[in-house]
């Protein structure tokens, strides 16, 4: 006999769970082990929630399978946008989901099908569960109302198998469904929490989303630091643009995950990405830990860009090459912008002069430049080759430039 009690109990659980903010896979065990406690014989769970994320489609928590399946997974793709194309490996997770108990359950508007030995050679997974001595079980949907959908992320999706013999009973099951739908609804508030903190890096970038998530959101409040600014862009984009348009957007994501990877890497903090740009910062304790981080991540861009062209060139696609300026001084790092439309970014004199010394990358035929106080900081010049005094629009004085030294940049 189920008590109210224990339903009451781990109805509370559930709500605390959401409350302290636990992690998904943690609440899923949590309720099978509960669950069993008060008479619900779960054996194996599957609980799946869709999430925003530029390359996973959602996650998947298992419960009571074997020991060599890990118990969370990040899915890619089961649903294909127009002229998106699969790997091998999304693919057999595209044929899985149209082959699932779910899938049927949404073509047919269902939202709880009891499973049985019967639905073995309807559904490839029962054949699994009935290997793994499953008696039954039941597929649950707990969609969200219309205002509560977020891109994908419209229902929580869940499974729930018995080796008890004969299934679930009556009782049990009706329990199990009033359990799942505060499950559900712990798993969508741990989820949307998560989501938030995703997409804000996504598109912020790492600190300027810490900052946000922390209450950094008053238009015009922002903060004095000293940064080595990182300033990028592509060379000969126009030219690719206008001569293979299809290929401007591969393009431009193989040179932002070489730049990119190399920047978080290193520590910096990617900002903005405008076009074929990237405005980065690098933070530390004292500049010359900051500019040898950004000097470093230099020189491992231009490796990673080398063995990119090398790759692409094999494969018939155009090349590109990255020209870079580094700067350092003290920026404003904060709020900017209009009462409906902010951006979380750094500016100042130091952004506008790293800025030009990039675009001077072309006039000079350098891949590298680097401002002279970033080189009078301790520990640069060794690494670093003059090219002479340049004068910088929008800059007052001319400036001697420096690149890599030959070594440093191999």
């Amino acid at each position: 006999m189920i008590s109210n009690n224990d339903i009451s109990a781990l109805t509370a659980w559930l709500a605390e769970a959401g409350l302290t903010g636990t992690a998904e896979n943690e609440v899923v065990h949590g309720f099978c082990e509960r669950a069993n406690a008060m008479g619900i014989p779960v054996s194996r769970s599957l609980v799946i929630i869709d999430t925003l994320h530029p390359v996973y489609e959602g996650r998947l928590f298992r419960w009571g399978h074997d020991p060599s399946q890990p118990s969370l997974v990040e899915y890619g793709r089961t649903v294909v946008p127009e002229g998106m194309v699969l790997g091998a490996e999304e693919e057999r997770g595209a044929a899985n989901w149209r082959a699932s108990p779910f899938f049927y359950m949404l073509q047919n508007g269902l939202s709880l099908l009891r499973l049985t030995q019967e639905h073995v050679p309807v559904f490839p997974v029962m054949q699994d569960y009935v290997a793994a001595g499953m008696k039954g079980g039941v597929s649950i949907i707990n969609s969200f109302a219309p205002a509560g959908v977020i891109g994908e992320m419209d229902a929580v999706y869940s499974s729930w198998m018995t080796a008890q013999p004969g299934g679930f009973t009556d009782e049990q099951l009706d329990a199990l469904e009033r359990l799942v739908r505060t499950l559900a609804l712990t798993i969508k508030a741990l989820a949307l929490t998560r989501m938030t903190s995703t997409l804000m890096e996504t598109y912020l970038g790492r600190d300027a989303a810490r900052r946000v998530l922390s209450g950094r959101i008053i238009r015009g409040v922002a903060d004095r630091i000293d940064a080595a600014i990182w300033f990028s862009d592509l060379r000969g984009f126009t030219r690719v643009t206008d001569s293979a348009p299809e290929q401007v957007i591969p393009l431009l994501n193989d040179y932002a995950d070489a730049a990119v990877s190399a920047i978080h890497a290193h520590g910096g903090d990617v900002l903005k990405l405008i076009g074929d740009g990237i405005l980065a910062i690098f933070t530390a304790e004292d500049r010359a830990q900051a500019c040898a981080a950004a000097l470093n991540c230099a020189t491992d861009v231009r490796r990673e860009v080398a063995a990119l062209n090398a790759r692409r060139a094999h494969d018939l696609l155009p090349v590109t090459d990255m020209y870079l300026g580094l700067h350092v001084g003290e920026v404003f790092y904060g709020n900017v912008g209009s009462r409906d439309r902010l951006d979380f970014t750094v500016v100042g004199p130091a952004v506008n002069e790293a800025s030009r010394i990039a675009a001077m990358c072309r006039s000079v035929e350098q891949p590298v430049l680097v401002s002279q106080a970033f080189a009078a900081v301790d520990g640069m010049r060794g690494r670093l080759v003059s090219i002479g005094r340049y004068a910088l629009r929008g800059v007052e004085r001319p400036q001697e430039l420096f690149t890599l030294e030959p070594k440093s940049a191999s």
